[in-house]
C-alpha cells in the first residue's frame, strides 16, 4: 500500500453571517485550524449587501490562504 501525502499551497475559504461579530468569530475560528497546516492569510475580500425583504444587512467574505513559507 503506498500513502502520498500532497502539500496544499492554496485555500480559498466562503465565509458569511448577518453581523460582523459573527463573520469576524467563523474566520478567526478558520484561521487557527489553517495554521496547524502551516497556511496564513494571504489577502481577505468583504462585502455587505441589504436585504430587501428584511432589511437586514448580510457580510460575505472570502479569504485567500497561502502556505507559510
Amino acid at each position: 500500500m503506498e500513502f502520498k501525502l500532497d502539500v496544499i499551497e492554496d485555500k480559498i475559504e466562503f465565509f458569511e453571517a448577518y453581523d460582523l461579530k459573527t463573520l469576524e468569530k467563523k474566520i478567526n475560528e478558520q484561521i487557527e485550524n489553517n495554521k496547524a497546516i502551516l497556511l496564513t492569510v494571504h489577502s481577505v475580500q468583504h462585502q455587505s449587501h441589504i436585504l430587501d425583504e428584511s432589511g437586514r444587512t448580510y457580510y460575505t467574505a472570502v479569504v485567500h490562504f497561502k502556505l507559510k513559507k
